[in-house]
């Protein structure tokens, strides 16, 4: 089994894999979950270099297209990452981030990942026609719009954008380091509901550059409409999400 100190040498890792091939099941799908298990499982840390499909398709005994097919389904499913230079090695960990009326920064903190932020724009301003609609308030009302860009262990994870009334918006030095929510909160205001929106697009080259992607990566996007007890909007959210990193989970009930 592989560690952080292997993980940083140059000695690929070598995948303990039995094939049987006289099962209807691909063998191409043969090599990939047994992989996708240890990575899933944390056996495979994050920067593993994985052994060349060329060595792969020598050592398993089968086509070279075969080892590439398996190879490239976890590249697909954001397991693993092609570096030039430096081959085929295990993604950094993705975030799994439940579906509740919770800031983004607290779910990453207490997932135990290293937060930072920087601010792309913090800019108050009288909100235009298509602002005051997104917070069903007057056009020319004082508003705050703020850009950010989420990071965790160092990589970025999601650029989030803001409309909030300047009322009670926080300051950018408290938003470097806080939690929207947090110093909304600190400032009297409670979140009460939300309505939020899940879509997929891909990338634009703003986008990809900001999420170090490629142009026409798939992205995850939310709309969130945040209220306050008197159904006041108190925050208007349009974010974006790296899908090799990120995902969304939520628990369903019967009714």
């Amino acid at each position: 089994m592989p560690n952080a100190s292997k993980a940083a040498t140059s000695t690929p890792y070598i995948p303990d894999i039995t094939l049987d091939r006289s099962s209807p099941v691909p063998l191409y799908f043969q090599i990939s979950e047994p992989i996708a298990e240890l990575i899933n499982t944390g056996a495979l840390p994050a920067d593993t270099r994985l052994e060349d499909e060329l060595s792969m398709a020598a050592r398993l005994r089968v086509s070279r297209p075969t080892a590439r097919q398996a190879l490239q389904r976890l590249v697909d499913r954001g397991l693993l990452t092609r570096r030039r230079g430096v081959g085929t090695i295990v993604s950094p960990s993705q975030v799994h981030r439940p579906l509740e009326l919770t800031s983004l920064m607290k779910d990453l903190v207490e997932a135990g990942h290293k937060v930072q932020t920087t601010i792309q724009r913090y800019e108050a301003h009288p909100a235009t026609e298509a602002e005051a609609e997104a917070l069903k308030i007057e056009a020319g009302t004082l508003i705050v719009h703020i850009e950010r860009t989420r990071f965790t262990n160092n990589e970025p994870i999601a650029v989030l954008t803001n409309l909030i009334p300047a009322d009670i918006a926080p300051t950018m030095q408290e938003l470097e380091s806080g939690s929207l929510y947090d110093l909304m909160r600190e400032r009297g205001v409670t979140l009460t509901s939300a309505r939020q929106v899940i879509g997929a697009r891909t990338a634009t080259t703003k986008e990809a550059k900001l999420l170090s992607e490629h142009r026409g990566a798939a992205l995850l996007t939310t709309q969130r409409t945040t209220y306050d007890p008197s159904g006041r909007i108190v925050e208007y959210g349009d974010h974006i999400y790296r899908a090799s990193r990120y995902s969304f989970e939520a628990n369903l009930f019967a009714q």
